[in-house]
């Protein structure tokens, strides 16, 4: 098969799409004919060598796809070759053909295709968790989304206007704003104009109920906006490490802090099936969408740049040939 790969650490021209030997699946494993691949910041660090890496060289990213069945393990129970299997957190994506635990296998409904399976799921069961457990978004809430035009951001905005939610987001640039926007923010400021106060001045001087902070370094900002007895929930630093936190603040002001990670979520099979059926259904039904812009999995080292370059917005997808 052809694979993606890379033998040391570095910028994207370290990246090599050449032949290497089959993966070998066991009897609990099925190996999938990828169709879509979702790449994202976690791929970009561990080729820098910021993430842990198992294994030795030649080394191969991605964690997200989409694709058919091709074979199946002789423990395997549910599943058929033909069928098509979509998958959050499985190592080694960025080739013609994946291993995929039985445990990790997400089936994929008609209507919805594999590029948008492979752009939902790391980036859709991330706004859907902290939509519904690290806070539940209600009917009237006022919701502030940190990086508004980001895959995470704009999938957040779409399901707290499902959920009732009104949204205000920050982003960096007009081009930005205006997709934010365009997936239904209420609102969308940038973070070079004084963003605080435009924000108090929408909520009436009353703050907003819950902040989503994915930026890290404006944490302190976010509580500035939230309101009394609001919540910030803390899911990312993308702008460098937060400050810490004085709880004495937390008891002053009756506000929450909270946190969350994806992997406390996905805890099991009937975890990942459930919450992606909602995912799906919300697609099928039109109130999901998601941009995403297509490489070919051959040209992977121009797909970081573009990712690394901030320009992009949406999910970005390798397709193997």
């Amino acid at each position: 098969m052809k694979a993606l790969v890379f033998n040391t650490f570095g910028g994207p021209e370290v990246l090599e799409y050449r032949e290497i030997n089959d993966p070998v699946f066991g009897p609990r494993d099925i190996l999938l004919e990828m169709k879509a691949i979702g790449l994202n910041f976690a791929d970009i660090y561990r080729r820098k060598g910021n993430y842990h890496l198992e294994g030795q060289p030649p080394y191969i990213l991605g964690y997200e796809g989409a694709g058919i069945v091709k074979e199946v393990g002789s423990h395997v129970e549910g599943v058929s070759v033909g069928d098509r299997i979509a998958f959050a957190d499985v190592p080694a994506a960025n080739a013609e053909l994946v291993v995929v635990p039985s445990d990790k296998a997400i089936p994929i409904p008609e209507g919805v295709t594999f590029e948008s399976a492979a752009s939902l799921l790391l980036q859709g069961l991330t706004a859907h968790y902290l939509t519904k457990d690290s806070f539940s978004i209600k009917n009237g809430d006022v919701v502030l989304v940190h990086a508004a035009a980001g895959g995470v951001g704009q999938l957040l905005i779409q399901i707290i206007k499902l959920l009732g939610g009104d949204v205000i987001g920050l982003t960096s640039s007009e081009e930005k704003r205006q997709t934010a926007l365009s997936v239904g923010a209420d609102s969308v400021y940038l973070y070079n104009n004084n963003w605080k106060e435009s924000i108090m001045e929408f909520t009436s001087g009353k703050g907003v109920d819950v902040v989503y902070e994915s930026v890290g370094s404006t944490i302190m900002d976010s509580f500035d906006v939230t309101r009394i007895g609001g919540t910030v929930v803390f899911f990312g630093m993308a702008g460098g490490d937060p400050v810490k936190i004085d709880p004495r603040m937390l008891m002053d002001t009756s506000k929450t802090l909270t946190g969350g990670d994806l992997w406390n979520v996905l805890t099991s099979l009937e975890e990942r099936v459930n919450r992606s059926r909602e995912l799906f259904q919300w697609i099928k039904d039109g109130h999901l969408r998601i941009a995403h812009t297509l490489f070919p999995l051959s040209e992977g080292a121009k797909a970081h740049e573009f990712l690394e370059s901030r320009k992009s917005t949406g999910k970005i997808l390798l397709i193997p040939s």
